[in-house]
């Protein structure tokens, strides 16, 4: 019984895990579709705002954004943790960017007219793992705001 199931164990140790490409766009999409997740309603203006976001700071298409926030959605539900998405961001950002980026999701938290915890949670837990320092959470925060 034993040996039945370490030889079961090591198969699965074996198989390879699939890996799904994420580009800049797909991990940024997927930033914004977390904090709308966040506080577990996914407003229309939250999802106006994503849009809105891709559209502008990546200059993709309609057609495009969809397909991005399509593609992100599922992959934001099985991760299991951030650190794809983040480690996209912080290969291809500088630290201002990353700071914009702050932003963004603070836009996004803000669509629906309140801020729920979770999304402030959420958007502390993203800042810190990009590297933003709390005193630049709290700027970008305000500038969202306004």
């Amino acid at each position: 019984m034993l040996a039945h199931i370490k030889k079961l164990l090591q198969g699965l140790a074996l198989q390879p895990e699939p890996t799904v490409s994420i580009d800049f766009n797909t991990a940024l999409a997927a930033l914004l579709v977390e904090v709308m997740r966040a506080d577990g309603k996914a407003h229309s203006s939250e999802l106006n705002k994503i849009s809105a976001i891709l559209l502008t700071h990546c200059q993709l298409s309609q057609e495009q954004v969809t397909g991005l926030i399509a593609k992100a959605e599922p992959l934001v539900e099985e991760a299991i943790d951030l650190f794809a998405f983040v480690k996209q961001i912080n290969n291809q950002t500088n630290d201002v960017e990353r700071i914009e980026i702050v932003e963004l999701l603070w836009h996004v938290a803000f669509a629906d007219g309140e801020l729920d915890s979770h999304e402030d949670h959420i958007i502390r837990r993203i800042a810190g793992l990009l590297y933003v320092s709390h005193a630049d959470f709290i700027a970008a925060k305000l500038a969202a705001a306004q």
